[in-house]
């Protein structure tokens, strides 16, 4: 197994770049329906059947899904997360499991040691806020996909993201002096985000790479389109992998500059927007879910092939 390599091919088979999200809700709107709670004693089955039900009605359109362990945390049903990555990997699906962990030493290798050898996961998504050593153990996993969040989704992302980080353009261990006009000649000026995908560049040099790419990717949101085609042009080995389609109200034309010529590059998430499509078209009803699912997928895809596959 090689993640991006095996993404690749799936890709180009399928035609399709769509990742589906399974963030499984039981309560409010956009929900499970009624009748698998029901059906079903707990959490841990009312959850799995839902995903099992999408995974069959889907798993020829997609290459990959990615569940988001919180719902699965929330609802302790830990146990329906691994036997959905289970599922999905016997219908030859990629499975990348959303979780943002990190932190340093020891405890970020018990972290890649849980989304790589325990729940069996193919990638997952890390927040690299504290530097290198945070990530470290994970790039040891050299065959497996790790995402680092970039530019997100969420209006918010501006708070921190979108903010300036002032470096120095020099040795900072010379021994001489330095005047106050040499240092604002070297003053450099960039964005948190900006920053963040230098490093990652950086830390991709020495990877090897399939088709172009390699496995460590990014995350840029698709309702950041301008912000995206900058990024592109630091990370031109990384896979993107872009949320905010659907729901979040980003298009097939947002995520245009994510792709190379040959329409990869990236993979698109849309998670409730794909759930639970039943929802939005009286034509389903909760019984047909899955179905729902599938003609969501297929008119998302159809939509994006039009922009990357030109």
């Amino acid at each position: 197994m090689n993640f991006i390599r095996d993404l690749s091919t799936s890709i180009s088979e399928k035609k399709s770049v769509v990742c589906m999200g399974l963030d499984p809700r039981l309560e409010n709107e956009n929900q499970i329906p009624e009748y698998l709670k029901e059906q079903y004693q707990n959490s841990n089955e009312i959850i799995l059947e839902f995903n099992k039900h999408l995974i069959d009605n889907t798993y020829d359109l997609i290459p990959i899904i990615k569940p988001q362990i919180a719902f699965y945390e929330k609802y302790d049903a830990l146990d329906a997360l691994k036997e959905t990555i289970n599922y999905a990997h016997k219908k030859d699906l990629l499975v990348l499991l959303d979780s943002k962990r990190n932190d340093i030493g020891s405890t970020s290798k018990a972290y890649a040691e849980a989304q790589f050898d325990l729940y069996k996961a193919d990638a997952c998504t890390i927040n690299a806020y504290l530097g290198k050593d945070c990530i470290k153990p994970f790039l040891e996993y050299k065959k497996k996909g790790k995402f680092i969040l970039v530019k997100t989704s969420n209006p918010s992302s501006k708070d921190f993201q979108d903010l300036f980080s002032i470096q120095l353009d020099y040795i900072s261990n010379q021994t001489t002096e330095i005047s106050v006009e040499e240092i604002s000649k070297s003053l450099v000026l960039k964005r948190n985000y900006i920053h963040i995908a230098n490093l990652v560049h950086q830390w991709g040099e020495n990877l090897e790479q399939y088709r172009g790419y390699h496995n460590l990717g990014v995350v840029v949101g698709a309702t950041y389109p301008e912000e995206m085609k900058l990024i592109r042009k630091i990370v031109k080995n990384s896979i993107l992998l872009i949320p905010g389609y659907g729901a979040q109200g980003a298009t097939a034309k947002d995520i245009k500059f994510g792709f190379d010529k040959k329409g990869l590059g990236a993979i698109i998430n849309s998670s409730r927007g794909i759930m639970f499509a039943y929802t939005k078209n009286k034509k389903y009803s909760p019984e047909k879910f899955a179905e729902a699912a599938r003609a969501e997928i297929i008119d998302m895809r159809d939509k994006i092939n039009k922009f990357i596959l030109k």
